[in-house]
């Protein structure tokens, strides 16, 4: 069985989610990032963590494409064109929303007050904004970010742009809101949120 090391409303929410879409068992440990629980998982103290036998697994979505390729669910095969534009897909989820959403909180309180540049957050604001045009333009009228079928890349992208919405990012492409109202709904998603 696998273990998870993580707080929901961190990272992790990503892996535990993968986890209830592919319908496996696992443990949830849910430590604060530089918990004693956390470090003794990972000496960085960084979340989520997954431990499958003696091995550990850091970063969510390493986690979630060692899921996907070990289940064989949720994934292109690896070595083909599909697998290469899921990357592709996966990659700018992370560089374009990901990463401003990131860099929004660590300078909302994260960073120490002296290191924090509030004024970061419009700019911010501004790419994220771009970025989700993209996002809507890539998925075109498919139902999921990569087409007809749920894959990773919908975890990361869900997960995103709810994080955009709790952090008052607005949603302007009426698409993707459907979209995240559709994958919110989803029965995997429902039971994460109510760990």
């Amino acid at each position: 069985m696998y273990k998870v090391i993580g707080s929901k409303d961190t990272r992790t929410a990503r892996v535990l989610w993968m986890l209830e879409e592919l319908g496996v068992p696992y443990e949830h440990v849910p430590a604060r990032p530089h918990s004693a629980e956390a470090v003794a998982a990972n000496p960085t103290g960084k979340v989520p963590v997954l431990i499958d036998g003696d091995a550990r697994i850091t970063d969510s979505t390493a986690i979630m494409t060692y899921l996907a390729d070990k289940h064989g669910k949720m994934t292109a095969p690896a070595g083909t064109i599909a697998r290469a534009q899921q990357d592709s897909m996966t990659h700018f989820l992370l560089d374009e929303l990901d990463a401003c959403l990131w860099t929004a909180t660590r300078h909302a309180f994260i960073l120490p007050e002296e290191h924090r540049l509030p004024a970061i957050e419009k700019p911010l604001m501004w790419e994220f904004s771009r970025s989700e045009k993209r996002l809507a333009e890539r998925m075109g009228k498919h139902p999921f970010v990569m087409g007809d079928q749920m894959s990773l890349p919908d975890i990361l992208a869900a997960e995103c742009l709810s994080w955009a919405a709790g952090a008052k990012f607005p949603l302007t492409d009426p698409g993707l809101g459907a979209y995240l109202t559709r994958m919110q709904a989803r029965p995997a998603y429902q039971r994460v949120k109510a760990k």
